[in-house]
């Protein structure tokens, strides 16, 4: 198996292109990875798995759901919360680091995924905040990262 985390800002502009990162994420496919990690956080992790859900159908791939602590998504506007207990469904596995919010459990979710990754795929273009821990995290230990569209937005520079 190839395994490849996913990260991302929970807020996306409104240019955003949608079909670059499902064109991505059938190029990771096309590439050999078939398992994925999704952190299951509102914007781009949802929005990822919702690509990985339409690949599944067409393509063999696993979808892990790293859910940082039970009941994530109760904390989401009510659209979204539906959102996210729908696309849980269609996950192969879901794993719940921990049983309640926890200081940390979010960064503990990030390690968790590219620790057990051969790639990162990210869309970062802040220098702080979850999405550029977490590719500060995969180059200290040595997991390639590869950006949304190809670009390196300032990797070595977060």
């Amino acid at each position: 198996m190839k395994c490849c985390a996913l990260t991302g800002h929970r807020e996306l502009p409104p240019s955003f292109d949608r079909n670059a990162l499902a064109d991505g994420l059938r190029g990771l496919v096309s590439e050999g990875y078939d398992y994925f990690f999704c952190g299951m956080a509102q914007g781009f992790d949802l929005l990822a798995l919702e690509c990985l859900v339409r690949i599944k159908a067409e393509r063999r791939v696993f979808v892990e759901a790293c859910v940082p602590y039970r009941g994530q998504e109760n904390g989401f506007p009510s659209a979204e919360r539906r959102r996210y207990r729908e696309l849980i469904g269609w996950c192969d596995r879901t794993t719940i680091l921990y049983d309640r919010y926890t200081k940390g459990c979010l960064l503990a979710r990030d390690r968790y995924m590219v620790d057990r990754a051969d790639l990162l795929f990210a869309y970062c273009v802040k220098r702080e905040g979850g999405a550029a821990y977490t590719v500060r995290y995969a180059e200290r230990v040595g997991v390639e990262v590869r950006y949304l569209g190809g670009t390196d937005l300032g990797a070595g520079n977060f």
